[in-house]
């Protein structure tokens, strides 16, 4: 467990379930990576944890997730999220996961950066991912301007993220950055 006095920690993360990259070819998953790599954390930290779920649902089907995925970026969108946003006011540190699409994190992270205070904060970001390890996940959250400590991030293959490694991937990340 985390040193109480090390302050209050938020794992906000968005996953999606249902059709997904797998080693070349497509998997249906009934949870997404993201969401298993959050559980993860969250089962080793004292954490807050919030789901950042998209008002307009992304399709369970692959292909129409990144033609919508592309469309999102070439128009540097916010997609609406539908769930109300936390104050981070209390937070000192942010753990902000996502899956990697197109080489970057999905553009409903930038709303959900574009929403809250990150000033003066730890921004960890954790991500899974199929071939690009954390992508440009660093300068997407550097040009979003946020204000936080852009700490180091932790980047898992998709495929991997259900096995054994994976909980000592997280162990070491979360041991650099003070939180276990």
């Amino acid at each position: 467990m985390p040193d109480p006095a090390a302050g209050r920690v938020l794992l906000a993360y968005f996953s999606r379930a249902g059709e997904n990259y797998w080693n070349g070819g497509r998997r249906v998953l009934d949870t997404g990576n993201t969401e298993v790599l959050a559980n993860l954390i969250r089962d080793r930290i004292d954490c807050d944890v919030y789901r950042i779920e998209a008002a307009d649902p992304y399709s369970d089907r692959y292909d129409p997730t990144v033609q919508r995925n592309v469309e999102e970026q070439n128009s540097d969108a916010r997609p609406e999220i539908a769930n109300p946003i936390p104050n981070l006011a209390d937070y000192d540190a942010v753990l902000l996961g996502s899956p990697i699409w197109n080489v970057q994190p999905p553009m409903i992270m930038a709303t959900f950066i574009d929403a809250v205070d990150l000033n003066g904060k730890d921004l960890r970001p954790f991500v899974t991912y199929a071939v690009s390890g954390l992508g440009s996940t660093e300068f997407f959250y550097r040009d979003l301007n946020t204000g936080a400590t852009l700490g180091e991030g932790l980047a898992v293959r998709g495929e991997e993220v259900r096995g054994p490694r994976t909980g000592e991937d997280v162990d070491r990340w979360l041991r650099a950055a003070d939180l276990i």
